[in-house]
C-alpha cells in the first residue's frame, strides 16, 4: 500500500491511498449509476454492431459510467430504455421469473377488411411457436383513418414479442413506443435524452 507491505490491522482509503496484489492495482468499485433512455428508432442495444448501426451508448454523453442496457428495445422501437452497471439489479430484472408489466403505445393497422378490434384478439389466448403467452392488458385509446392506436401491456419479454402478436392476430405495427416498465414512466423525456432515475425509482425497482 502506497509502496509499503500492508500488515493486519492496517486501513486504507480507496479514493487516496495505491493498494496494489500481486503487482496488479486495486480500483476502488465504480458508483451504482442507473439510467433511463428515450431511445429513438434506428438505434440498437447491443453494444456494438457487426454492420455498424448507431448503439443507445452514443446517446449517453455525460454519463459519470459505464453501464449497459437492461434487456433489449429492437432496433425499429423506441421508447424507455434502462440503463445501468448493477449487475445484480440488471440480472434481477431480466430473469424470465420478473414478470412486472411493461407497457407500449402501439399504433397498427389491420392486414384485411373485418377484423374485430384489436384489444379483443390481443388480449385473449395467443401461441407463439407453441408456447402460450402470458395475457396482456390491452387498450385502445383511438381510432383513425387507416387503424388504431392503442396501449399493450405485457410481462413477458420474447424476441419481437408485441409485433408477432399482431401478426398472429391479422395486424401490423407500424410504431412502438415503451413508455412504463411497471411503476417507472417515460413521462416526458424527450426523444434521444436520458436522466438519472430518482432514489423512489431505484428502490421500487430493487423491490420487484
Amino acid at each position: 500500500m502506497n509502496g509499503l507491505t500492508a500488515s493486519i490491522g492496517d486501513t486504507a482509503d480507496p479514493e487516496t491511498d495505491e493498494i496494489l496484489f500481486d503487482g496488479c492495482l486495486i480500483e476502488p468499485p465504480a458508483e451504482k449509476c442507473y439510467i433511463m433512455l428515450n431511445k429513438p428508432r434506428g438505434y440498437v442495444t447491443t453494444l456494438s454492431d457487426e454492420a455498424g448501426r448507431p448503439s443507445v451508448l452514443d446517446l449517453l454523453e455525460g454519463v459519470p459510467q459505464r453501464v449497459y442496457p437492461v434487456g433489449r428495445l429492437d432496433m425499429h422501437s423506441e421508447g424507455l430504455l434502462l440503463l445501468t452497471n448493477d449487475g445484480e439489479l440488471a440480472n434481477h430484472l431480466m430473469h424470465p421469473s420478473h414478470e412486472v408489466y411493461k407497457e407500449y403505445l402501439v399504433k397498427l393497422t389491420p392486414d384485411k377488411e373485418g377484423l374485430p378490434s384489436p384489444e379483443i384478439p390481443l388480449s385473449g389466448e395467443i401461441e407463439l411457436e407453441g408456447e402460450r403467452l402470458l395475457p396482456a392488458r390491452c387498450r385502445l385509446l383511438a381510432k383513425t383513418e387507416n387503424g388504431y392506436v392503442m396501449t399493450i401491456a405485457i410481462r413477458q419479454g420474447k424476441n419481437r414479442q408485441i409485433r408477432r402478436m399482431c401478426a398472429k392476430c391479422g395486424y401490423t405495427v407500424n410504431s412502438l413506443k415503451r413508455v412504463a416498465e411497471g411503476d417507472v414512466k417515460l413521462s416526458d423525456l424527450p426523444t434521444g435524452t436520458w436522466r438519472f432515475l430518482t432514489k423512489d425509482e431505484i428502490e421500487y425497482l430493487r423491490s420487484l
